[in-house]
């Protein structure tokens, strides 16, 4: 029997086969598959969160899916196979772990050493700052906490919470100044970067604390439509605050 992973890269074959595949298929490239990559990492993560297994297997499907059109579409440019991908990140993976793999089994893994082995790699593809190799399609908080990590290992930080603290009140003051709606956006990016350089001080991954938010403010909006029985949206905005004062009563009460 054919093995999952042969069938589906004998599947993925048919569907960009010049003259029987699927036309959508066929017409697609990297950059028009790349949304639908992001797309499903972020299924396969609320499927986690969600703790719904069922879901994951099959979004974990669809994610392998992405890798496999992404290594069609290089074979086909002749650059590199699925094969030399798989390949790839278990040499990879094989020199990340030395301390598994290799002749330092005594050593265990570190943040410190962790980063370090993948600052080897950087350096060994040409890399010239600090700053190569973050992604620039992460989403924006947790690349800029990115940014701030890779500073902060060059020593290019605040030594406590004070710094950063000052820093999102100066730049709360630079947004309420902001004469231009071009000034305002740039003031509001440094608010955004600053808040997030203040949550890192305290330890607290910012995209992390982010979601939690988002998920905590839906689910009372969500609770606060319940209670109105359809009508939220008519009441006025004295009554919308006691609605969302009376969930968060309960929320307290319950949690």
């Amino acid at each position: 029997m054919t093995k999952p992973i042969e069938r589906l890269l004998e599947i993925m074959a048919r569907l960009r086969d010049p003259e029987t595949g699927c036309d959508w298929d066929r017409a697609q490239t990297f950059a028009t598959i790349a949304p639908y990559t992001i797309e499903e990492a972020y299924e396969v993560a609320d499927a986690i969160e969600r703790s719904a297994m069922d879901d994951l297997h099959e979004e974990l499907g669809d994610l392998l899916f992405q890798v496999v059109f992404h290594a069609r579409m290089a074979e086909e440019a002749g650059a590199f196979s699925f094969d030399d991908v798989a390949q790839a990140i278990g040499d990879k993976m094989v020199s990340r772990h030395p301390h598994i793999f290799g002749a330092e089994s005594d050593q265990a893994m570190t943040e410190d050493r962790w980063e370090a082995l993948k600052a080897t790699e950087r350096d060994s593809k040409g890399a010239t700052s600090s700053m190569d190799g973050v992604a620039g399609a992460l989403p924006a908080l947790l690349r800029a906490e990115k940014l701030q990590k890779r500073a902060a290992r060059d020593g290019f930080d605040w030594p406590d919470v004070d710094g950063p603290r000052a820093k999102v009140r100066e730049e709360m003051d630079e947004l309420s100044e902001a004469a231009t709606a071009e000034d305002r956006v740039e003031e509001a990016g440094d608010l955004l970067f600053a808040a997030v350089n203040l949550v890192r001080a305290y330890g607290v991954p910012a995209e992390e604390a982010l979601r939690a938010a988002n998920r905590k403010f839906e689910r009372r909006y969500r609770a606060m439509e319940n209670l109105a029985g359809g009508s939220f949206a008519e009441l006025d905005l004295d009554q919308q605050e006691a609605l969302w004062n009376r969930v968060k009563k309960t929320a307290q009460r319950t949690s």
